[in-house]
């Protein structure tokens, strides 16, 4: 896929922010309301595992605090005041290319953001009237653990790391944040008719299919019935059964990886076919490095040169790169 990343600048904590922020639109509810229609309520109420969070029932100023989740606001044609980078510690933040083009004509924000947190300094300059947080990773860690005080800046809704799927994640933002069932369903409808297209133009490889993720110095995989595997299964690669093989793994955080040492490789590959990518762009061994290795070359997919690569942002991904996921395996597959 070409990319279409674009360089964008850290916020920098200037009164050009500030005369941004005192520039905004003013919300229904705030200020005088001598002209707003009586009919339209000024606020929502959305219920979340932290409580019942009272929000502006018309946004105009969201944060959102996991670059994953910002894609489902910008697929529903709802601008984003600011994000975080794609990965803690960036420097130079680009935008995703997924929507680049959505968060360049927004203006969008990429907030600095480290592993001691998120900078409230920065919030607060922004003046948010809304912040999105949650979801999965560790950016939706440390929103649970600084979540009173994220309220402070502005009403906080979180994404539950219980939503496990593009999904579920979707049906809560645009139906229970953004009250936009209609854009949802138009969304679901849209990616349900393109696995049908793909799954009718695709020939898979032998079955079961594993799932090998790569780092520069431990392989992890996937559960089976983690969101990743299942999206694909509907395409028809049958996931090997790896947990329910081995079921002394123990997974990691909500249950979609899990680690695995070199003496274990055997045990757990021994499916005909694999797919093969990293958990980060450009962190870790290839396919091809890995057909040189002994340890991987001996495994049955490698044997059989069924081996086949995906990018790292099909693991945890939106509708945008769901949608994008569908394309890659039309390409190799098709």
């Amino acid at each position: 896929m070409t990319s279409l990343r674009r360089t964008v600048p850290a916020l920098a904590l200037s009164a050009s922010l500030i005369a941004m922020a005192g520039c905004a639109t003013t919300v229904p509810g705030a200020g005088d309301t001598s002209d707003v229609d009586a009919a339209a309520p000024a606020t929502r109420v959305v219920s979340t595992e932290q409580g019942e969070v009272t929000i502006p029932a018309d946004p105009e100023r969201i944060i959102v605090l996991n670059s994953n989740l910002a894609g489902y606001l910008f697929s529903l044609d709802v601008p984003v005041l600011a994000t975080l980078p794609e990965e803690v510690g960036e420097v130079d933040p680009e935008y995703p290319e997924f929507w680049a083009d959505e968060a360049t004509e927004a203006g969008t924000v990429i907030l600095p953001w480290s592993e001691d947190g998120f900078d409230f300094e920065a919030l607060l300059e922004l003046d948010p009237d809304l912040i999105i947080a949650g979801g999965q990773g560790f950016s939706a860690f440390q929103a649970v653990e600084s979540y009173d005080r994220l309220t402070e800046v502005a009403p906080t809704v979180m994404v539950s790391s219980s939503l496990l799927t593009w999904q579920e994640q979707l049906d809560f933002i645009a139906d229970d944040i953004l009250d936009d069932a209609a854009g949802g369903a138009e969304l679901l409808a849209a990616y349900d008719d393109r696995v049908a297209e793909v799954a009718a133009s695709i020939t898979v490889p032998e079955l079961p299919i594993a799932y090998l993720i790569t780092t520069v110095d431990t392989p992890y995989s996937i559960p089976e019935n983690a969101a990743l595997p299942q999206a694909l299964a509907e395409l028809g690669f049958e996931p090997a059964t790896v947990i329910a093989d081995n079921p002394g793994f123990e997974t990691y955080g909500t249950g979609d990886s899990f680690e695995l040492s070199t003496e274990q490789l055997s045990t757990v590959f021994t499916a005909p076919s694999m797919f093969v990518f990293p958990f980060f762009e450009g962190q870790g061994p290839t396919a091809d490095d890995l057909k040189s290795d002994p340890l991987y070359s001996s495994l049955p997919a490698f044997q059989n040169d069924q081996v086949y690569e995906l990018p790292a942002w099909v693991y945890r991904a939106d509708y945008l790169k769901s949608m994008a996921m569908l394309d890659e395996i039309e390409a190799q597959f098709g």
